[in-house]
């Protein structure tokens, strides 16, 4: 299911959702089964500081990667959502935008997340962050973090369009689905679940890096 498809999904039930929940579940849960280490690392390209966390063998970035590049952007082309939020890379620039050590990983390597965290069902829950969801907070119970910075399309006369900021959270992988689509995970406010679906490499997503 495509990226532009769900974006209107997601646009549809934000409105339902305003008639019956003003707020997300933000109960905890049970502590984590898998090792969970938490730490920093300051990219040298720009001294920005990001926080990591290790979850069972990997080791993420517990942040949005915000190292300006070519084909990169701030929500609403505004600096302030690029602090907060990280910027949005086109695939192309997202293959080389993690810093020495570091890359996108693969749609495998998110796989392993999720299965370290539970399953596809429910890891949604546990690796958002506990606040700034249009609805259904998730526990960050890992120190993941998975804001929803939405994304970026371009149009057919180049002009971009944004998604709603706090609905979604989209992340590439450095994995091909044929020449024209690539992988992404994505999250979403109205449930639990991490979904991989394709993407074209006309949309500008969030990139989290991981360590080699």
């Amino acid at each position: 299911m495509g990226l532009v498809f769900m974006r209107i999904i997601s646009i549809a039930l934000a409105v339902f959702a305003l008639g019956f929940v003003a707020c997300g579940d933000d109960s905890n849960s049970s502590a984590p089964s898998v090792p969970v280490e938490m730490g920093e690392f300051v990219d040298a390209r720009d001294n920005q500081t990001y926080k990591t966390v290790v979850i069972g063998s990997q080791t993420w970035m517990a942040e949005n990667l915000n190292y300006e590049t070519e084909n990169s952007f701030c929500y609403n082309d505004e600096y302030s959502y690029c602090t907060q939020y990280g910027r949005f890379y086109t695939w192309t620039a997202a293959m080389s935008a993690c810093p020495a050590g570091w890359h996108l990983p693969t749609k495998e390597e998110f796989e392993m997340l999720i299965n370290a965290v539970g399953d596809s069902i429910t890891a949604g829950k546990k690796l958002k962050a506990s606040s700034g969801w249009f609805a259904n907070n998730g526990t960050d119970a890992y120190g993941f973090g998975a804001l929803p910075a939405g994304d970026w399309v371009v149009g057919n006369w180049g002009a971009g369009s944004y998604s709603p900021i706090n609905t979604s959270a989209w992340f590439w992988t450095s994995t091909e689905e044929d020449s024209l689509l690539y992988y992404a995970l994505y999250l979403f406010y109205y449930d639990d679940n991490v979904t991989f679906s394709s993407v074209p490499e006309r949309v500008a997503i969030s990139v989290r890096c991981v360590k080699d």
